[in-house]
């Protein structure tokens, strides 16, 4: 059983037909995923985080948008460079980002 410290979802506008469109996939939310996904890696964090793409949170306006989990922080208007900030500070310091919450 996969248990890991900390799980990302990050909203890809992804529809249950598998199509993607929507606001949060129009801003590269694919890219902010495969951002974490990266950053993991780099930080020999593979086995302590959790990253999925999900369907629509249903809050567009502040897309894109990602919770992390087991606090159940919400951050939102996310760009690629937010993710290394995001790692850093909640992940590896257990410190929520601030500026970035919602």
């Amino acid at each position: 059983m996969v248990s890991p410290k900390y799980h990302i979802f990050v909203c890809t506008s992804c529809r249950i037909n598998g199509v993607q469109k929507g606001f949060c996939f129009s801003k590269d939310s694919v890219d902010i995923v495969q951002k974490f996904m990266e950053e993991a890696g780099d930080r020999d964090l593979s086995g302590d985080v959790m990253i999925t793409n999900t369907g629509c949170f249903g809050i567009c306006d502040k897309g894109p948008v990602a919770v992390v989990y087991p606090e159940g922080v919400w951050y939102g208007n996310l760009t690629e460079d937010d993710v290394e900030t995001i790692m850093e500070q909640h992940i590896e310091n257990g410190i929520p980002v601030k500026e970035l919450m919602i």
